[in-house]
């Protein structure tokens, strides 16, 4: 059913993508997700000062929202509607299908809406993916995709939370700190930050050193 008076992704948008670095169709394929209310011209400027090596693409959400976009309808800050989490994701898949056959290294990188759009397609098909950094958000519980034990089993997982963060409720935040580091059994990095609701140089920089580690481990 549809939710009044919120965009969904039923009438099924064009992928309007922005890509940098590496051409090689062969290279890990880092896909960054914006967060609510912002777009893919924005977060592609992360590649700048992200490793060279990777392909780098910015997929715009599929829902208008606040002259930016939005990957999912949501029911409070960080709870997205389940159907529309659902409706996003594989309308995301679509177009990852044909971007990164099956064979090829995705990362997710997402920030805070963004964020738990990636743990939302990590948790939904967790084989799919070879990595996610959740950044600055939460992972979508209660909104129809799995969180059990073990669910991430070895997935390398990066997070990042700023102990000020005053957008994401803190609840949210403890409770993605708790799983991915513990309750998921992921292959977890973390980092947490003084400052709020935003991406720090450290944590760039830590970010970086976390994808580098996919290209070393590429086959030669």
């Amino acid at each position: 059913m549809r939710v009044p008076d919120q965009p969904t992704a039923a009438e099924e948008p064009s992928h309007v993508v922005s890509t940098a670095g590496s051409s090689d169709p062969a290279a890990p394929l880092v896909v960054l997700l914006h967060g609510r209310g912002s777009s893919e011209r924005e977060i592609i400027s992360l590649a700048d000062q992200l490793p060279t090596g990777p392909a780098y693409a910015a997929v715009r959400a599929p829902i208008a929202e606040g002259g930016g976009y939005a990957w999912f309808a949501n029911r409070g800050i960080g709870r997205p509607i389940a159907e529309s989490l659902a409706d996003s994701m594989a309308w995301f898949r679509t177009w990852l299908d044909a971007a990164a056959p099956a064979g090829r290294q995705v990362i997710l990188v997402g920030f805070s809406g963004g964020a738990a759009f990636a743990g939302g397609l990590i948790l939904a098909d967790p084989q799919r993916f070879s990595g996610a950094a959740i950044l600055y958000g939460t992972l979508p519980f209660e909104a129809g995709v799995p969180v059990t034990p073990a669910r991430l089993a070895g997935l390398p997982v990066f997070v990042a939370q700023g102990d000020q963060d005053k957008v994401i409720p803190r609840e949210l935040l403890d409770r993605t700190w708790q799983y991915l580091l513990t309750d998921s059994s992921a292959s977890a990095q973390a980092r947490r930050d003084p400052g709020g609701h935003h991406i720090t140089g450290p944590t760039l920089v830590e970010l970086g050193g976390w994808i580098h580690g996919f290209l070393n481990s590429q086959p030669a």
